[in-house]
């Protein structure tokens, strides 16, 4: 969490008096990847690193905010219905529109923020960010709006305000999150399950490969569709519908591709409800084997790898790590590694000397600890 006295400090340097603090956290994924516009399920929780703001009505229609990691201020009316340009405050200004859409009444605020989320390791410090304001908005300004509300407010936020078209997952495990679990949310329903994450032995730590691969063409579309072509064969509305029986009389209408794409998928909703039985038994060996499942099909089916990650799953593998695999959309970012406690460092030293010597940069370890969701500090 970021210094919280440090940002109070600037508050009353740049507004004198005190406000009130909030917290949104960053979120991992354990497994369930590429299967949220399949209508599948995904498997997050938060984590003890995100947004921390201080935040005090104006009594005005006017909002000042400062960006203490940015060194960056911006003042904006709640009216204009254009908003800031600069894309760092766009986040406040949407989630501040979106709110007053959904009914709240909000006014002008003073607000001071900065966070502690490892920049490129996509944990979602953006979603934090509209969460920890929609959390403090909602709270301040009396709103009824339930978390799921507030992550749809996130989520409309980055479609209208930012320009990207994410799915909820990252928005409900900032707002959701819970220490000491994991949820498994279902995409398509909006229904979701904690499950106890308590690995007694074990550490959960990503390792940032540093490195993010520009593509050509739209990647990420291309998948999609391919997973759509799919599914209207197999009279389905989403891949998470399709059965194996279903994938395997569709053979010879589809290209080798194609058939690919939707093996991983099947499997990846298959694997899911394997990590939710092994959590239940606090089977941790067996949610590690189905982390390495995932990321072959992600390497060699859904073809979203790259050699950085390949090289990071196959090490931790060598280096008898529980389970390793690719987090997030590809092409670059972290593994996610299960490990037990009295390999992770042989493992994070060896593995730090061999990617420097294979790829000439470093990769970067991150501890991650399960965390609660956004609150009122």
């Amino acid at each position: 969490m970021k210094d919280l006295h440090t940002l109070q400090q600037q508050f009353r340097t740049l507004f004198g008096g005190e406000g009130t603090a909030f917290f949104a956290p960053g979120r991992i994924n354990l497994i369930g990847e590429h299967t949220d516009y399949n209508g599948g399920f995904v498997f997050p929780g938060a984590v003890d690193c995100g947004i921390t703001a201080v935040i005090r009505p104006n009594n005005s229609s006017s909002v000042s905010i400062y960006a203490a990691d940015l060194e960056r201020s911006c003042r904006f009316n709640i009216m204009d219905e254009k908003g800031p340009s600069d894309m760092n405050f766009r986040y406040v200004y949407g989630v501040v529109r979106e709110m007053m859409v959904a009914g709240v009444p909000v006014e002008g605020f003073d607000a001071v923020y900065g966070g502690d989320v490892p920049l490129g390791a996509g944990m979602s410090s953006s979603a934090a960010l509209e969460c920890c304001f929609s959390f403090a908005l909602n709270d301040l300004f009396d709103g009824s709006l339930d978390k799921m509300a507030l992550a749809r407010i996130g989520q409309a936020t980055e479609h209208k305000y930012v320009g990207v078209k994410c799915g909820i997952m990252d928005q409900f495990a900032s707002l959701h999150g819970r220490a000491g679990a994991l949820m498994r949310l279902d995409c398509r329903s909006g229904e979701f399950q904690y499950f106890p994450w308590n690995p007694e032995g074990y550490r959960l730590v990503l390792v940032n490969t540093c490195v993010k691969h520009e593509l050509v063409g739209s990647p990420y579309n291309e998948r999609r569709a391919s997973c759509e072509r799919v599914a209207a064969l197999a009279g389905v509305e989403t891949l998470r519908d399709c059965t194996w029986e279903q994938l395997s009389t569709l053979n010879s209408k589809l290209s080798t591709q194609d058939h690919n794409r939707a093996r991983y998928v099947l499997g990846e909703v298959d694997r899911v409800m394997a990590v939710s039985d092994a959590l239940e038994r606090g089977d941790y060996e067996e949610v590690g084997r189905q982390m390495y499942l995932t990321h072959e099909g992600l390497s060699h089916d859904y073809e979203v790898s790259c050699p950085e990650l390949d090289f990071l799953v196959d090490e931790a593998r060598r280096l008898g790590v529980s389970g390793a695999r690719m987090m997030g959309g590809g092409f670059g970012g972290c593994t996610i590694n299960l490990v037990k406690d009295d390999r992770c460092d042989t493992f994070l030293d060896e593995v730090q000397h061999t990617y420097r010597e294979r790829f000439g940069i470093d990769c970067r370890p991150i501890s991650v600890v399960i965390g609660d969701g956004a609150h009122r500090l």
